[in-house]
């Protein structure tokens, strides 16, 4: 294992939460022998007995479960990043314990060395992969961790000394973070999601704001300034002292450190060094959401040393990931593209850039998160020919975009349907050669599915079989 914090020993730790994360900290705590005298799992309202409490159990974990009181004396908690700091389980380990923290506050203090930290609200996943390939195309040994699905405890016994995680970090688990210290920290952007979480959406700002918490002077903050949060945030680390990396996708910042494209190509300067690197239309991953992205990652290898061409055949390699604009198929001159992982307003109105206006048929709705969609409103507006509206939201995105219309004069066309299926067989059949299909529907999925990757499923399969069939209708 890459070298731990200390040896220090940890005392009676409790757990929170019976899920995945919950039942990795669980299996690592038991692995670390006299530095833990006991473990104990409360595995929440819902939980009950199965086949992980009893093996849990087995190696000495004690379970408790089907409850979110907690009795005893604990040294230190994990929290799983499901549970809410203000939340009443939260709370009551927080009594009991003498300190609390989350998951990926854990493995810090375990493995600190060579850590990036990634977090936004929106391309943390792409820039997070591309970050990682583009370390190891410069021959570091780097793996993707965190929110990303790989829970970063699960991956500390096996850490090879140099190797270096590049850690995407959600709101969730940074609001519970204290001394984490990545050495290259990264704000994608900031725009409203989670808000019923964390109470409101100053709360959720500052949660993605402690990923800077612990920053030094050598240390580099990469951040976009393309949304008011983001431009406060860089006030604040440049009047720390800190190096800021401003990532604009339309200007030169004129900063000592700073990602933007110029004539086409992205740039990325760092203490006033300039790297010219790819042109824009090479890239794989397309829209001005994912130049930003290849400029993050792009900012994060060059500081820790990859070289400039190792860094431009990195990013010519990389592929869309999954339900990320992901391209399934074409027929009869029609593109279909799957961004179910498009579940806020913003991830949408990034995603249209990435085509061209008037060529969109869009599929939008799902489950309503009640987000305000004026912003949304007026993109679909403004480029996209016809916009498919179905699922719980459906009805509620179809009114906002036909006031637009009438506001604006757009010629959008509006049409509603009851579920993704529907409105699926409605976009194919309004779609014309050169046109995109376009699922990107700024709702989560839980209305009709467990999950985006079962809506993205549904979408590529629908997608295929009018592909297989050799027409859209």
């Amino acid at each position: 294992m890459q070298d731990s914090s200390s040896s220090a020993r940890l005392g009676n730790v409790a757990v929170l939460g019976i899920g995945h994360t919950g039942e990795s900290v669980c299996r690592y705590l038991v692995g670390l022998g006299e530095r833990v005298s006991s473990v104990t799992l409360f595995g929440g309202a819902s939980s009950h007995e199965g086949e992980v409490t009893r093996e849990l159990e087995g190696l000495g974990v004690r379970c408790v479960l089907g409850t979110e009181e907690v009795e005893g004396t604990f040294d230190l908690a994990i929290a799983s990043p499901g549970i809410p700091v203000g939340s009443a389980f939260f709370r009551a380990a927080a009594a009991h314990a003498t300190e609390i923290i989350g998951e990926p506050e854990f493995a810090w203090r375990e493995s600190p060395s060579n850590w990036v930290g990634i977090t936004g609200t929106n391309g943390k996943t792409t820039t997070t992969t591309l970050t990682t390939a583009l370390l190891r195309e410069g021959g570091r040994s780097a793996e993707a961790v965190g929110n990303i699905g790989t829970i970063i405890t699960s991956r500390l016994a096996g850490r090879q000394p140099g190797s270096w995680f590049v850690a995407e970090l959600s709101s969730f688990q940074l609001a519970t973070t204290r001394l984490l210290h990545p050495r290259v920290a990264c704000l994608m952007n900031v725009t409203p999601d989670h808000v019923e979480w964390h109470g409101s959406m100053e709360a959720y700002a500052q949660a993605k704001e402690k990923i800077f918490a612990n920053l030094e002077a050598g240390d580099l903050a990469v951040v976009s300034d393309g949304d008011d949060w983001c431009r406060a945030v860089i006030g604040r680390l440049e009047a720390r002292g800190l190096r800021v990396c401003r990532v604009d996708v339309r200007q030169d910042p004129g900063t000592p450190c700073a990602a933007f494209v110029r004539d086409g190509r992205l740039v990325v300067r760092l203490d006033g060094v300039e790297h010219v690197l790819v042109p824009t239309d090479d890239l794989l991953i397309r829209g001005e959401h994912n130049e930003e992205n290849a400029l993050v990652a792009s900012s994060v290898a060059l500081e820790l040393g990859v070289a400039d061409k190792d860094v431009c055949r990195g990013l010519l390699a990389f592929s869309p990931l999954e339900h990320r604009i992901e391209p399934c198929g074409e027929v009869s001159g029609v593109r279909f593209v799957n961004d179910s992982k498009a579940t806020n307003t913003d991830s949408v109105e990034k995603a249209l850039t990435a085509f061209e206006p008037g060529s969109i048929v869009v599929l939008l709705g799902g489950h309503d998160k009640g987000t305000d969609l004026t912003s949304l409103s007026r993109a679909v507006a403004a480029r996209c020919r016809v916009a498919v509206c179905y699922g719980a939201a459906g009805e509620r995105i179809a009114r906002a975009l036909e006031d637009e219309i009438a506001a604006s004069g757009s010629a959008l066309e509006v049409v509603r349907e009851p579920h993704m299926r529907e409105a699926f067989s409605a976009a194919c059949g309004r779609a014309q050669a050169g046109d995109v299909v376009l699922l990107s529907p700024a709702c989560s999925s839980f209305d009709e599915f467990h999950n985006m990757e079962e809506r993205g499923e549904l979408f590529k399969r629908l997608a295929a079989e009018r592909v297989a069939a050799g027409g859209l209708r």
